[in-house]
């Protein structure tokens, strides 16, 4: 482990003379690359001088033991000892987190994918309160929202919602909301009182850059029709709305958010993007061994993966075992203590595996 973290400082200076070059700070693409490299692994340098600068005085500390020393002196002595390991332990352990692998996708935007599911109309409404939820967070975040996609339904609830978050490492904390959501309460409409479960489906896609999905205009079929819902005059007027089929997997995208239909191709092929290159993803996550696949896991879209209980207040992270009766405050966006506890799960899980 010292070897490695001896390289990762050694490519941080190389990197840091990199980016005094006066060839390099000429070059946009240069720059943006390599300081971006720097700044992926400036956490684990700076832990790691830590690191060897508390061990170093561990060292001192212990040396000092075997000198002649007064009572007192020896007693201060043991107890720097062990202050230091502690310290030691602590920062071996943080580093053991830093050198996981990095998923590259974590820096990403996200495009999230909200569908009611079993319930019907209740299920439609729930998929709107998980829409506000992940909205809030973002909004907590400093993170902005954007709307790809919308089918509304009659009492406002969403029978589909596309929307993407645009934020520095929105993946990283989002990519865990995979999958079937489970809510619990009576709903309005039910007069005897009787609490009913529904579901709703996430997908949280990383958003794909064109380098990493080559979509050739000739495998792409433009289908254009006039929007429907809410919208005003130009709604069933004008052929704004337009349909993406990618031929050569069979993916299909719809958008008619925008008035024009420029915007709302735009938007229809940053989906269509996301899509392809996680249908690529999903497919090599599928051959991959099951057994040394993480606890937490981000695959598995039909797997239930949370309960949100109203009348208990209570949502359960079945993955981890997590239960928090905060319903009222994870609904208004406050989801880091379940986002945090999925991701000590997920390092300890990699951390385990890396130990096999």
């Amino acid at each position: 482990m010292l070897d490695r973290l001896k390289s990762i400082e050694d490519r941080y200076e190389k990197l840091n003379e990199k980016l005094s070059d006066p060839e390099v700070v000429n070059d946009p693409k240069k720059l943006r690359e390599y300081s971006k490299e720097q700044s992926d692994i400036q956490e684990t340098v700076e832990v790691y001088r830590h690191y060897r600068t508390a061990s170093e005085q561990l060292d001192d500390a212990k040396a000092m033991l075997e000198e002649k020393l007064d009572s007192d002196m020896r007693e201060m002595v043991k107890e720097e000892i062990s202050e230091l390991q502690e310290e030691v332990e602590s920062l071996t352990e943080r580093l053991k987190v830093l050198l996981i692998p990095k998923d590259p996708n974590d820096d990403k935007n996200v495009i999230m994918e909200i569908r009611g599911a079993a319930g019907g109309e209740e299920a439609a409404l729930f998929a709107g309160n998980l829409y506000r939820m992940y909205s809030r967070y973002a909004e907590l975040q400093g993170w902005k929202t954007e709307v790809m996609e919308a089918n509304v339904t009659g009492t406002g609830g969403y029978k589909e919602i596309i929307f993407m978050i645009n934020g520095n490492g929105a993946y990283s904390r989002l990519k865990y909301e995979n999958g079937a959501h489970r809510v619990q309460r009576v709903p309005e409409t039910e007069s005897g009182g009787r609490i009913h479960t529904s579901t709703a489906t996430v997908a949280c896609l990383p958003e794909a850059e064109e380098v990493e999905v080559d979509i050739h205009e000739k495998d792409i079929r433009v289908d254009t029709f006039a929007s429907s819902g809410p919208g005003g005059q130009s709604v069933n007027t004008t052929m704004s709305a337009v349909r993406l089929t990618h031929l050569p997997t069979g993916v299909v995208v719809s958008c008619q958010d925008e008035k024009s239909q420029i915007k709302n191709k735009e938007k229809a092929m940053k989906v269509l993007r996301a899509r392809i290159y996680d249908k690529f993803q999903q497919e090599a996550q599928a051959e991959y061994d099951q057994n040394r696949k993480s606890a937490v896991g981000t695959g598995d879209r039909s797997e239930r993966i949370r309960t949100y209980n109203f009348p208990q207040n209570r949502v359960t992270d079945h993955r981890i075992g997590l239960t928090i009766q905060k319903l009222d405050q994870i609904l208004e966006g406050k989801l880091d203590e379940v986002i945090e506890a999925l991701i000590v799960e997920d390092q300890s899980s990699k951390l385990e595996q890396a130990g096999n």
